[in-house]
Order: structure tokens, then C-alpha cells, then sequence
């Protein structure tokens, strides 16, 4: 907590609202006195003149008390609520450069969740100390000496109140932090059960698994909400005991009080002003223990919050002195020398010995059985992942050595989900080159075989909903690669991006790619399970269990290659391969 509001909080605006808060806690502290004074010199003595002096400074003082107020809840509010702004921004920013690694880690779900409702438990707690957790001990020590000076004999009853509070409080927040710290986790799993049934909703529908994940986010559910009704009903309990103990304490001060009154040895201004110190004193205390079962929970999720921030990418650039750069109109080119890979925590490599090259204009095949890591070995040209070993080259140069921005730059690429953003076709397309012209995005349309149906739905304003979800499986693979396409790169990768398109229109497609002049200048990569989809390619590496277990053309692999001719016949054999 105090390391983000340290870097988050505005000095100057923290500074006022803390100038006006002090302000505040003088006015709200010099009241009762004035009360005393008032009671003791003008009604008790009926001394009109004074009677009005002393109205007017009370009004004056409650007036600065009441502006002091509004000046602090303004600046508290604005400086809690930026907190805020500074740390989803700050949370957003960071996770953009996480790679796959690094989300796996923390998982999507709880980075939504410290993104918002742990953010905003932070910022929620930035306005309480701004405002109670400052205003309470000052109101609490200076009410205190305060009403000792006012009349000692009666602090007395403090002696027996105060320490009932404490252990009450003590009590409560003993049992109650707990619970709020495990809200958050709890939060958590509500958000990763209900995301999965959102994004798998149709899965279920297929399964008849309706009733079993309904089950199961019932329970995440009450679990959530017995746990929060303990935690509240736990804080909620302190308010009628503090009431009591409040009341019981009035009670006590009036009969102490009234035994000096009678005696005449202390003045009835003094026992209003008293009375006034001492529920200044219950409140602050109440406050501030309201503080103390709140922060804690803040605390675990500016804890979370900061494990985020403080997490080192798994892939980071280079210091700038150690980087290089790309020259400028190099022919393009994809070159891996003897490289491996291996996972976190994995014993085997997921990748062994890649070593091939291809030149511009040239296109790259890759082809293999299921989790034979063809996905893998792509993801490794944008350097979503580090290498364990050897060098992979962009353009002549090693990736390691490039920033990651200007390595992206000169790459393309189509995953192996089509991902579409909400809004239209334009600002989609818009995505891969914003200064894009129309005429270049009805082109890169031609070229994906996506122009007709875009026509039909209204042109490059038709609108895009939620994951484009308004299009099949194949319109969104299509507008995903026009999207491709049309980023001038010197590298294109498609992975697995033809596989929801009919054998014409994949066939097609490919050869729209071949005779674009922008594609003919670059790498093209193409990762697919059907043998037709690769059997023109300039270079084909048949991948068995990470392993490179053939390369070369179509022609060649088919003579001489025992796991390549499987993959032909078996696609055969379902009618697949026939255009092999």
C-alpha cells in the first residue's frame, strides 16, 4: 500500500487534503469548547452580548469546518480515484508485454480481477486515509487531552470504556481479517468459473452439462457469500457495541458529572463540552478500528496488484546500447540455426535441433501430427517465447537482439483462433495497418477471399460484434488473414488459419497469396494439418514429437519420408488428400 501511494499519490493534492482535514479536526475541536464558554459566561450569567459573540464565532468556526470538509473529500476523492486510473493503467501496460508464460502464471481470470476489484479496494482505502485513517488518531489524542483539560475527574470513565472498546475491536478484527483477505481468492474463482461458462457455452449445450456447471458456480457462489456474510456480520457487530459502550459512557459522565454539578465544584458548560470531547472520542475509536478491518484486505490486493506490476517478463528486449537494428530494404528471410526449446519446469525439450532457412518469396510448410509442436515452433519467430539454445534470425538478424517492437514490425501473423475485435470490418482491418487505404483493404479482402460476404454485409462499416461472433467460423478465419495480409511485413505466418475453409476456397486463397506482389516479397509461413494446404510450398518440415523428422519438397518427402507418407495416405483414406 504505501509503495503504490508513494508512486501514484500527487504530493501537492495530498498535501491539501491533509491541510484540510487538520483544518477541519481544529474547527470540529474548538466547538465544544465555545459550547462550554457560551453556557458557562453568557446563559448561565444571561449575558445577551455574549450569548450573540459567541453564536457568531461558533457559526464562523462550524462555516471554515464545513469548507475544510468539502476541501478534503474533493481532493481525497480525486487523488483515490486517479490512484485508481494510474494503477489499471499501470496493470494494463504491464500485461501487454507478458508472454504466454508469464499469463499462464497468473491465469486471465485473476488478472481481471486485481485489474478492477482489487484496484478498486485500494482506491476505496486511499479515501479512507486520506479522510479517517488521518482524521481519527488526531480527532482520538487531541479530544482526549482535550477533555482531561477541560476536567480531569471525569476521564475517569474512559479508564473503564476504552479498554471494553479495544478488546471488542481487538475481537473482531482478529476474526475478520481472515476473512476479508480470502474474499479475494474467492473472487477469483468465481470469475475463472463464470468466464469458462461464457466462453464455453455451447460445449456445455452439446454435453448437456447445463445442471453440473450451474452446480458448480452455485457453490464457488455461496462459498463467496457465506464468507462475506461472516466478514460483514463480524464488522457490523461492532456498531451496536460500540453504541452501547457509547451510551453507557454518556451515562456514566452524567452521573459523575451530576454529583459535581450538585457540589458546585464544576460548571455545566464543562460537562456539555466534555460529553461532546467524549463522543468525539467513541467515534474517532470506531473509525478507526473501521479502518483496521478494511486495510488489511486493501493490502492483500495492492499485494496482489504489486506482484503483477513487480513480475519480470519472462521476455524482455535487450538494453538499447546492446541492441541492434534491422537495415533497412534487406531482402527478407527466416533463418533457425540448431535451435531448442524447452517449457518451464519440462525435463524434455518441446523443440530439438531446428535448422532450415527460407528466403524471399520462398513459402515455409509445417506439418505434423497433434501436439507435435508445429504451433510452438511459430510462436518462437516473434519471440513470444525465448529459445533454450541456437539462434533464430529475422531478416539476417538474431531476434535476441532486436526490440521486440521493431522485431514485431516486420511480422504478420494469423493464430491459430481467429480473433476479431468489436467495432467494424474498417477498424478491424485497421488493426494491421492504420494507414491503410480503402482501396488496400478491398484488396487484402480480394486476396483472403472475404470481399463477397463483407459486401453483403454491408461493406467495410458492416459492424464486428464481441469475438465476431456475427460470422462463421470460416468468415472470421478469412477476415483475420485479409487483416494479415494487409501489414506490410517481410514474414506472414498462418497458423492453422485455412483449417475452417472448404478445399476451393483454401485452394484459392493460396493462390491469391502466391501473385500478391506485398506476399511474393516476403517469408510466408504456413502451419496446417491438410497435405493440400502444403504440398506447394518451397519447404515442408514434417514434425514428429518436437522433433524435425523430414524437410524438403512435396515431391521429395512423399518418396522418402515414412511419417509424411502416413499423414498423405491416412488424409487419403478420409478423402482429404486428393488434391495432394
Amino acid at each position: 500500500m504505501i509503495k503504490i501511494a508513494k508512486k501514484n499519490l500527487v504530493k501537492w493534492a495530498t498535501a491539501l487534503a491533509v491541510l484540510f482535514l487538520l483544518i477541519q479536526v481544529a474547527c470540529d475541536l474548538y466547538l465544544p469548547t465555545i459550547t462550554s464558554d457560551l453556557v458557562n459566561n453568557g446563559i448561565v450569567k444571561q449575558d445577551l452580548a455574549y450569548i450573540w459573540h459567541e453564536g457568531i464565532m461558533m457559526l464562523i468556526v462550524a462555516g471554515i469546518g464545513v469548507i475544510a470538509a468539502a476541501g478534503n473529500v474533493y481532493f481525497a476523492a480525486t487523488q483515490s480515484m486517479q490512484v485508481g486510473e494510474k494503477l489499471r493503467k499501470q496493470v494494463f501496460n504491464h500485461v501487454m508485454k507478458f508472454s504466454s508464460r508469464d499469463m499462464s502464471k497468473f491465469g486471465d481470470s485473476s488478472l481481471i480481477t486485481r485489474s478492477t476489484n482489487d484496484i478498486v479496494q485500494i482506491q476505496n482505502v486511499m479515501m479512507q486515509v486520506l479522510r479517517m485513517m488521518l482524521q481519527s488518531p488526531i480527532m482520538l489524542v487531541a479530544a482526549c487531552v482535550l477533555a482531561y483539560v477541560r476536567e480531569p475527574r471525569l476521564t475517569k470513565v474512559f479508564l473503564i470504556s476504552l479498554p471494553i472498546l479495544a478488546i471488542v475491536v481487538g475481537i473482531v478484527i482478529y476474526f475478520a481479517v481472515p476473512l476479508f483477505k480470502s474474499i479475494q481468492f474467492k473472487t477469483d474463482r468465481i470469475n475463472l468459473i463464470f468466464r469458462e461458462g461464457l466462453t464455453g457455452v455451447r460445449v456445455i449445450r452439446a454435453f448437456r452439462q447445463d445442471d453440473r456447471e450451474q452446480d458448480r458456480f452455485k457453490k464457488a457462489n455461496a462459498d463467496y457469500t457465506n464468507t462475506g456474510i461472516k466478514a460483514y456480520t463480524l464488522v457490523s457487530f461492532l456498531f451496536p457495541v460500540m453504541t452501547l459502550i457509547l451510551s453507557l459512557t454518556n451515562v456514566g459522565i452524567i452521573l459523575l458529572g451530576s454529583r459535581l454539578i450538585a457540589n458546585m465544584s464544576m460548571q455545566v458548560g464543562n460537562l456539555i463540552a466534555f460529553m461532546t470531547y467524549a463522543t468525539q472520542i467513541m467515534i474517532s475509536f470506531m473509525m478507526l478500528s473501521m479502518v483496521f478491518v478494511f486495510v488489511p484486505r486493501a493490502s492483500a490486493s495492492a499485494a496482489r496488484v504489486n506482484a503483477v506490476l513487480e513480475h519480470r517478463p519472462s521476455v524482455e528486449d535487450l538494453p538499447k546500447e546492446s541492441q541492434t537494428h534491422l537495415v533497412k530494404d534487406q531482402p527478407a528471410s527466416l533463418n533457425f540455426n540448431h535451435v531448442n526449446f524447452r517449457y518451464d519446469g519440462a525435463e524434455r525439450l518441446a523443440l530439438k535441433d531446428l535448422n532450415f532457412k527460407v528466403k524471399a518469396g520462398q513459402t515455409l510448410a509445417i506439418i505434423g501430427g497433434t501436439g507435435s509442436g508445429k504451433s510452438t515452433l511459430v510462436n518462437l519467430i516473434p519471440r513470444l517465447f525465448n529459445i533454450e539454445s541456437g539462434e533464430i534470425e529475422v531478416n539476417g538478424s538474431p531476434i535476441e537482439k532486436l526490440s521486440q517492437k521493431e522485431l514485431h514490425s516486420v511480422i504478420s501473423i494469423t493464430q491459430q483462433k481467429a480473433i476479431l475485435f468489436t467495432g467494424t470490418i474498417r477498424s478491424n482491418l485497421q488493426f494491421g495497418n492504420p494507414q491503410a487505404t480503402e482501396d488496400e483493404m478491398w484488396h487484402a479482402l480480394e486476396v483472403a477471399k472475404a470481399a463477397d460476404f463483407v459486401k453483403e454485409a454491408g461493406g467495410l462499416d458492416a459492424t464486428v460484434e464481441q469475438s465476431g461472433s456475427n460470422f462463421s467460423g470460416g468468415q472470421r478465419q478469412r477476415l483475420a488473414i485479409a487483416r494479415t495480409i494487409i501489414k506490410p511485413a517481410s514474414i506472414y505466418i498462418f497458423d492453422d488459419s485455412f483449417s475452417a475453409l472448404d478445399f476451393k476456397t483454401d485452394a484459392e486463397l493460396r493462390q491469391a497469396l502466391k501473385k500478391d506482389q506485398q506476399v511474393q516479397k516476403a517469408v510466408s509461413v504456413i502451419v496446417a494439418q491438410r497435405v493440400s494446404t502444403v504440398a506447394d510450398a518451397d519447404l515442408i518440415i514434417v514434425l514428429d514429437d518436437g522433433i524435425v523428422v523430414g524437410q524438403g519438397t512435396h515431391e521429395q518427402l512423399i518418396k522418402n519420408n515414412d511419417v509424411y507418407q502416413e499423414i498423405v495416405y491416412s488424409q487419403i483414406e478420409k478423402g482429404d488428400g486428393q488434391n495432394a
